[in-house]
């Protein structure tokens, strides 16, 4: 029997802190990422001893190194005590190694990472004849994990205690909470330790949450998805035996629309910047490009959201149509867009498809509610009619469009829809069967 898996989603805990606790936080982040400067120079030196232990035992065997007790008076690192006034032992652990307890791990990590890609990279394993080694960066970006009790407690879920460094001593304080999500609700779901994530433009709580998704019935229907230029995406619940019982179309034309506004715009400015002849300069419109990266990160969740939203509870309520057991793709991996006819956009439109990101989306958000995602073959689902009366004929004036052999004129985009469910529907069949085949054969042989 299978154990059930577990699946980690974070959660941003937006807060908000006056001007005197911005300060304590930018203080608390400023001597938390030098003492995790400090730790990966030391493991670093020691690594060949270090390297070889567990996660268990490295924080001990670091600690020896530098950390002065009563029973352990002599260390070969005194300096840290020194430069660390009273620095909280549950913060010098997270800042040492990775742990189930913390979210956020540093300084072994950093130290693993860059011995693995040194040691590859002497073996002969690199991306360019020419490339150079990888150097240790002490100064990766790190934000402290926090642990319940020792560096934060809940009150509520409306004010958060942290403790934080003044400058010369580590004190208490409190800050609301201004913005949460529904996990923390989910009571199957398990917190773990939170990082206080600061800088000049955030400050929230990235709290991660182990989940734990209830099995859904095998007989249940499958969402099938097609995803084009078109159309964002057009979806068909299909139930086991073959009846299409919802169907929707998803384009967020506003969010594409800014987005293509502000591409179409790096081409005039190009030209104005490179008149005849001319190149542009490195980072040119970097700012407008990060801009539509954003807003094709928020279409993707915008789409996978409604996908998953359809596939949890559309028929919730009847009691004859079951939520839905998996969401059907198809499988576009190394797919590449080829060329329109003369000046034609077609192939900048395909470059705005966001086939990955959605999928990709979707099949986190859905792991989390315990359904399955499935990939099927690519080939002819928009070609053929589903219905079974050979190719379709797409309309030149509207690739939209499709004409069947039977002379119906159909939505390309929901055929499309129509063969990936059908496929997906077999596929699931096949793999029940092929597991209780594989059932039934162990429990002749035990």
């Amino acid at each position: 029997m299978k154990t059930p898996t577990k699946v980690i989603r974070t959660d941003k805990w937006q807060l908000n802190p006056n001007s005197d606790q911005r300060l304590l936080f930018g203080e608390t982040v400023r001597v938390y990422r030098r003492a995790c400067r400090y730790l990966v120079g030391m493991i670093y030196t020691h690594w060949p001893a270090l390297g070889e232990l567990t996660a268990d035992q490295l924080t001990p065997a670091v600690e020896k190194l530098m950390h002065q007790t009563a029973k352990r008076p002599s260390i070969k690192y005194p300096q840290f005590n020194k430069a660390f006034y009273k620095f909280p032992s549950y913060y010098r652990r997270a800042a040492i190694r990775q742990s189930r307890r913390f979210a956020n791990a540093f300084a072994a990590g950093q130290v693993s990472s860059f011995v693995t890609r040194y040691r590859e990279w002497q073996s002969g394993n690199r991306k360019r004849r020419d490339a150079k080694p990888p150097k240790l960066n002490a100064e990766t970006g790190c934000y402290p994990s926090l642990y319940k009790g020792q560096c934060y407690k809940l009150h509520g879920y409306d004010q958060v205690e942290i403790k934080v460094f003044n400058g010369s001593d580590w004190i208490w304080t409190t800050v609301q909470i201004v913005g949460l999500r529904e996990r923390h609700l989910v009571a199957t779901n398990k917190m773990m330790s939170p990082s206080l994530v600061f800088n000049e433009r955030v400050c929230y709580l990235s709290v991660p949450f182990t989940c734990k998704p209830e099995k859904r019935k095998p007989e249940a229907n499958v969402t099938a998805v097609d995803l084009g230029i078109n159309t964002t995406a057009t979806i068909a619940v299909v139930t086991h035996g073959g009846t299409v019982i919802h169907r929707e179309f998803l384009h967020p034309g506003r969010d594409i629309d800014r987005r293509d506004k502000r591409l179409k715009s790096v081409s005039m400015r190009a030209r104005q910047t490179m008149g005849k002849g001319g190149k542009l300069y490195k980072g040119f419109c970097s700012l407008t490009y990060d801009k539509c990266r954003r807003i094709n990160h928020q279409i993707g969740h915008i789409v996978s959201k409604r996908i998953v939203e359809i596939a949890e509870q559309f028929n919730s309520v009847r009691v004859a149509w079951p939520t839905a057991l998996a969401i059907v793709f198809e499988n576009l991996k190394g797919w590449r867009p080829k060329s329109g006819k003369k000046r034609s956009n077609l192939r900048q439109r395909f470059h705005g498809w966001l086939k990955a990101k959605i999928r990709n989306f979707t099949e986190m958000k859905w792991t989390e509610l315990g359904g399955k995602v499935v990939e099927v073959v690519a080939a002819y689902t928009s070609k053929l009619a589903y219905d079974g009366s050979g190719t379709v004929k797409r309309d030149s004036k509207n690739y939209a469009l499709a004409t069947f052999p039977s002379a119906k004129r159909f939505n390309a985009d929901l055929n499309g829809a129509y063969n990936i469910g059908a496929r997906g529907v077999l596929k699931l069949v096949r793999r029940n069967d092929n597991e209780g085949r594989k059932a039934q054969k162990i429990s002749t042989t035990a």
